[in-house]
Order: C-alpha cells, then sequence, then structure tokens
C-alpha cells in the first residue's frame, strides 16, 4: 500500500495500527542514518547518501523505496541516475523524534563526538538539549508521570510490523564509532523496539516479554542480554539464567522516553486506525500530547530553529 505523503493514511481494520508503522518506519538502523542526513544535512540523493554511509547500493535503494512507500520521501526526476528523495510533510514531522534521539546519544552514549556534534537552539544561542513537556499544562513530564494503556486499535499483535512491511536489517548495530550507535542498538530492529515499548508498559520478567509479543525465546534473551550490556536495562535475579530474572528500566532506559512517545504520537498523527487510537495516554486526568522545549529558555523548539554545533 503507498501512503500519501501530504495527508493522513486510513488503515483497515483489525490491520497494523499505527505503532506498527511507527516501528516498521524508524526501527531500523539503516533508516535512521536515511533520516539523519535528510532532516539535518537536507540530503536527497542517493549518490550523496552513499557517499555519507558504508551502505550498499541495493540496501540503500530499499530503504528509500520503503521510506516512499510509507509517505516519509517522495520521489522526484524519472530518471534513475538522477532521481531525488524529498522529505515529505510526513517525513519532516519526525524531527521531534530524530531530535530526542540526538538529545540522548549526547547526555548517555559519549558526548560530543566527530560525527554527533551538540545542538544550539537560534532563538536563545545557547547549547541545549531537548526537554519533554505536557502540552495541556506545560510542565516536564517523566515517564512515571504518564499513564498508557492500549486504545481501541492496541494489542500487541496489531502493534508488531507484519511480515509484508518488514525488511531485513543488516544487523551491524556494532557499538563502536558511526551515528546514534547506541540507539541503533536498542531500536535498531523492530523486536528491540517492541519490547523497549513492553519495558515502558511493565514487562518486567522474561516469561512477560514473551507471552506478550509472541518474539522467539532465543530473540528475548539476546535483546535483554544487549540492553543489558548498554545500561538500558538492570537485571537482577539470576544473573546466568535470564528467565529467573526480573529487568527494570534505568535512568538511562527511562531517558528514552521522549523518543518513544515522539514516535508514538508520529505514527498516530500519520496513521489512522477507524477503530480508533492505539495507545492513550494519560497525565494528570488529561490527554498527554509531547511538546519539546529548549533546556536553556523554554521555549517551544521547532526544527528550523536548531542547528549543528560545529565541531572544533
Amino acid at each position: 500500500m503507498i501512503h500519501p505523503p501530504d495527508r493522513s493514511s486510513a488503515l483497515g481494520a483489525g490491520g497494523d495500527n499505527a505503532i506498527a508503522y511507527a516501528i516498521g518506519t524508524v526501527a531500523d538502523e539503516w533508516t535512521l542514518l536515511i533520516l539523519r542526513h535528510a532532516l539535518r544535512d537536507g540530503t536527497t540523493r542517493p549518490a550523496d547518501w552513499q557517499r555519507l554511509l558504508p551502505i550498499s547500493n541495493a540496501v540503500l535503494l530499499s530503504r528509500l523505496r520503503h521510506l516512499s512507500d510509507v509517505g516519509v520521501l517522495v520521489p522526484v526526476g524519472d530518471r534513475p541516475g538522477r532521481r531525488e528523495f524529498r522529505l515529505s510533510p510526513r517525513g519532516v514531522g519526525l524531527w521531534p523524534f530524530l531530535l530526542c534521539v540526538w538529545g540522548w546519544e549526547l547526555t548517555w552514549a559519549g558526548g560530543v563526538r566527530p560525527d554527533l556534534t551538540e545542538m544550539r537552539h537560534i532563538g536563545c544561542g545557547a547549547v541545549f538539549r531537548p526537554v519533554l513537556v505536557c502540552r495541556a499544562c506545560g510542565v516536564q513530564v517523566e515517564p512515571r508521570e504518564v499513564d498508557a494503556e492500549f486504545g481501541p486499535s492496541g494489542s500487541w499483535p496489531r502493534s508488531t510490523p507484519t511480515a509484508t512491511s518488514r525488511r531485513r536489517s543488516s544487523g551491524s548495530t556494532s557499538l563502536g564509532g558511526g551515528f546514534f550507535p547506541e540507539t541503533r542498538a536498542v531500536v535498531g530492529n523492530r523486536w528491540s523496539a517492541i519490547m523497549l515499548g513492553a519495558a515502558y508498559l511493565g514487562a518486567r520478567r522474561f516469561p512477560d516479554f514473551q507471552r506478550r509479543l509472541g518474539v522467539p525465546a532465543t530473540v528475548v534473551a539476546d535483546r535483554l542480554r544487549t540492553f543489558s550490556e548498554l545500561g538500558v536495562l538492570a537485571p537482577s535475579g539470576d544473573p546466568d539464567r535470564a528467565t529467573r530474572s526480573s529487568y527494570h528500566l534505568t535512568d538511562k532506559g527511562r531517558a528514552l522516553f521522549p523518543a518513544v512517545i515522539t514516535a508514538l504520537e508520529w505514527g498516530q498523527r500519520w496513521f489512522v486506525a477507524p477503530e480508533g487510537p492505539a495507545v492513550l495516554l494519560d497525565h494528570g486526568g488529561h490527554r498527554f500530547e509531547a511538546v519539546l522545549v529548549c533546556s536553556a529558555c523554554d521555549e517551544a523548539l521547532a526544527g528550523r530553529s536548531i542547528e549543528a554545533v560545529p565541531a572544533r
């Protein structure tokens, strides 16, 4: 199904919901890198992505086709060598998610480095971090302050991308170097992303993840080990038996909440199921909507008001 880039997509009843489309769009390590350059640098030509990334032509074209199918990129031009892929309004709407990823990497994954510079808010001129606040009450929000539950179109089976929308991951979620290395290891494939979501919704033990998600035991064990090594989850119990341990989000894991929420809100904005929302979010008795503000001046952020600080 080809989705319109400038208006919300009406989904079929009983099929993939907004969560599945959000995961199917951003939970892929190559896609994260393609979007990073498209949103931050304005990259549009396949040759430029190939110059910037260690990606094969076949993998790049498969990701560009998928992003075009879901309405994030718009192909322009009819000659293969001259075709460009430009961000649609739907694609531009992913900037809050990428901004949260950028901020999380700077804070929790080694700080400034040649491939990841600081962020400056043009409005106040300060180097900043994005802060998540509630649109209704204007206060900073922590994960435990937002109550989340499945809505009318929400369920674990409907929230995992179906086989037709899955793309094979390269599997190279190396922690050494490259753009967003830890983000790619945490949410760079669909199973990692859906397991992180399950942790936010209360999954703690091995059987919890496996029962809710229907994930093979080997996949659950591998992702729990990766999350623990990265410090996103902290295991307690028998360290040698994953099935007997309990896993809790650490401060580092909870700090991913703004990225999770902005990806979810993007999905629910652009992919609408006839039954209603996939997830209902409540903050202090009112519907929660996320706003990102500057940590230095508290002004609401916009994509055009952010620039990278040149590396020194």
